[in-house]
C-alpha cells in the first residue's frame, strides 16, 4: 500500500487555496459553506450556481457574504438582495463588486443611511453620471471629498460645487496635487484667484495659474512645502526664484528645480549631491523612538526625495534624448530611454547601462531591439525600486530552451521562470518541486506536469504560500480534496 500522505502543516492556508481551485467539485464547494476561518474566498468563485448563492446568503456568515458581495459574477437579483443587508460593510462591498449592475441597484444604494456605502458610490466609475452627481450635495463631507478626488471628469457644475464647498476637506479634495484618477481636472479660470488665495487649495491651483512676478514671489515664501514644490515645477518661474528654491530647506522642493530644463548644470549637480548625501541610515525607521518629531519628519522627507529622484521622468529629456544618453543622472538616462527616436548605438549603450531601471526602461521602449539573450540579461539583473510582482520576463517571454536551462540555474529567482514552460520535462518539474527555495516550489506548485505524488507532498510544505498554491492546482485528485476537507472537519 502506498504511504499515507503527510498532513498539511498549514491546513488553513491549504483550504484557502483549495477554495479557489477551479476543479473543485460542486459537492465539495458546498462543504466550504460551513468553514468559519479564512476570508470566505469560496464565495468569490465564478462558477457558483443560484442554489449555492442562495445557500451562502442563508448561512449569513459575514466573511462569506462579504466575498459574495465582491464577486463580479454575482447575478443581479442576488446583488439586490445584498443591497438591503443590515450590515453596511456588506452593502459597501456590493458597490465595489458591481461593475456591470443595472441602474436600479445604484438608485437603491444612493439613499443608503451609512456614509461608507455612499463613499464607495462616490469612488465608483460604474455609477450613472446623473446619480453620482447627487453626491456633490451629500450631507457628509467625507462623501463629497471622495467624490471630488475620484470623479475627476465630473461635469463642470458638479466640480464648481465641490471647488466652492464650505468644508475645507471637500475643497482640498477638489483642488489637489494628486487624484486617484486620470486625467486630472482643470479648475474653471474664474475660480483660480479664490483657489490660489485659499490655503487648502493653493498647492493644487498653482500649476493652473499664469504667474506674475508678485504672485510667484509670494508663493516662493509660502509655509506650505507642497505650494513651493508646485511653484518649482511651474514653467513661468523667474530665474531668481528658481535659484532661491534650489536652496529650499525641503529636498522635495529642490528636487523639482533639479528637473527643470532651465536649471544651470552646476545647480543641478549640487541638488543631486545634496539629495544623495541626505540619505538616512539603513535602519532609520527602527530608531524612530530616539528621534524627535522634527528629526523623524526630516528623515522621512529625505527618503521620499531620494525615491522621487529615482522615479523622476522628464518629458523635455525624452523629446531631445541624445544629449542625455550618457548623463551622470540615472533619471535623465531613463528619460532618454523612453524616446522612440534613439539610434541603435544609443539603445545598445542604454541596454547595457549600470542602472537596472535604465536597462528595463530601454527594453520597454525599444522592444524590437531586445533579443532573447538581452532579455535574459535584463531580467537577471533587474533590481526594482520597490516591491513589485512584475519582472522583465513578463513582457519579454523567454524561449523554451532558455526556460529549461534556467531550471538548474544557481539563482532561485531565475529558477522561478522555468515553470513558465507548460511542457517542462517531468524530471525538471520534480527537481523544482524539491527545490530548497520556497519561491521556486511555489512557482512549480500549480504546474500541469507536476506528478500527483509530488503535488500531494507540497500540500504539507513548510511554506504557507507553497502549500496554498499546491491546493489550487486543478490536477489535485478529488480524493485528496475530500481528505483535506475531512481533516478540517468539513
Amino acid at each position: 500500500m502506498p504511504d499515507a500522505p503527510p498532513p498539511p502543516v498549514h491546513l488553513d492556508n491549504v483550504l484557502s487555496g483549495l477554495a479557489e481551485n477551479p476543479a473543485l467539485p460542486p459537492t465539495l464547494v458546498r462543504r466550504f459553506f460551513a468553514y468559519r476561518k479564512g476570508f470566505g474566498n469560496v464565495a468569490k468563485r465564478p462558477d457558483l450556481t443560484d442554489d449555492m448563492i442562495a445557500d451562502i446568503i442563508a448561512v449569513n456568515d459575514h466573511r462569506l457574504l462579504h466575498s459574495l458581495a465582491l464577486n463580479h459574477s454575482l447575478p443581479h437579483p442576488f446583488r439586490m438582495t445584498l443591497a438591503v443587508h443590515p450590515d453596511p460593510a456588506i452593502r459597501a462591498a456590493v458597490v465595489i463588486g458591481a461593475h456591470d449592475a443595472p441602474r436600479e441597484l445604484f438608485e437603491r444604494l444612493l439613499g443608503d443611511a451609512d456614509p461608507q456605502v455612499r463613499q464607495h458610490l462616490a469612488e465608483s466609475d460604474h455609477v450613472p453620471a446623473d446619480l453620482r452627481a447627487r453626491l456633490a450635495t451629500d450631507p457628509v463631507p467625507k462623501v463629497r471629498a471622495s467624490l471630488a478626488q475620484w470623479w475627476t471628469q465630473a461635469p463642470e457644475p458638479t466640480r464648481r460645487l465641490l471647488l466652492t464647498d464650505l468644508d475645507d476637506t471637500v475643497r482640498a479634495g477638489a483642488c489637489t496635487t494628486y487624484y486617484p484618477r486620470l486625467p486630472h481636472p482643470v479648475p474653471p479660470t474664474d475660480l483660480l484667484p479664490a483657489l490660489l488665495a485659499d490655503p487648502v487649495t493653493r498647492a493644487g491651483a498653482v500649476r493652473h495659474r499664469t504667474l506674475d512676478a508678485d504672485t510667484a514671489r509670494r508663493l516662493a515664501w509660502d509655509p506650505d512645502e507642497d505650494v513651493r514644490t508646485e511653484l518649482a515645477k511651474h514653467p513661468d518661474l523667474p530665474a531668481p526664484l528658481r535659484d532661491a528654491l534650489a536652496e529650499d530647506p525641503s529636498p522635495l522642493v529642490a528636487l523639482h528645480i533639479f528637473g527643470r530644463q532651465d536649471t544651470p548644470e552646476s545647480t543641478r549637480a549640487a541638488i543631486h549631491s545634496r539629495i544623495l548625501s541626505d540619505v538616512p541610515p539603513k535602519d532609520w525607521l527602527l530608531d524612530h523612538q530616539v528621534l524627535d518629531d522634527d528629526a523623524l519628519e526630516g528623515q522621512l522627507i529625505s527618503e521620499m526625495a531620494r525615491l522621487e529622484l529615482r522615479a523622476l521622468r522628464l518629458p523635455w529629456v525624452t523629446a531631445d534624448p541624445l544629449p542625455y544618453v550618457d548623463s551622470p543622472y540615472a533619471c535623465f538616462r531613463a528619460s532618454a530611454a523612453m524616446s522612440d527616436r534613439l539610434p541603435a548605438p544609443a539603445v545598445a549603450r542604454l541596454l547595457d547601462d549600470e542602472e537596472s531601471i535604465v536597462r528595463t526602461t530601454t527594453a520597454q521602449h525599444g522592444r524590437h531591439r531586445v533579443d532573447p539573450v538581452t532579455a535574459e540579461r535584463i531580467d537577471r539583473s533587474y533590481r526594482p525600486e520597490k516591491k513589485t510582482r512584475w519582472r522583465p520576463a513578463d513582457d519579454f517571454p523567454l524561449p523554451t530552451h532558455v526556460l529549461r536551462r534556467l531550471a538548474t540555474d544557481p539563482e532561485p529567482r531565475m529558477r522561478q521562470l522555468a515553470p513558465r514552460d507548460p511542457d517542462l520535462p517531468v524530471e525538471l518539474v520534480r527537481r523544482l518541486a524539491a527545490d530548497p527555495d520556497p519561491t521556486v516550489r511555489g512557482a512549480i506548485a500549480t504546474h500541469p506536469q507536476l506528478p500527483t505524488h509530488d503535488l500531494v507532498q507540497l500540500l504539507a510544505d513548510p511554506s504557507e504560500s507553497v502549500a496554498s498554491a499546491a491546493a489550487g492546482n486543478p490536477n489535485l485528485p478529488p480524493a485528496h480534496m475530500h481528505r483535506l476537507l475531512a481533516q478540517a472537519g468539513l
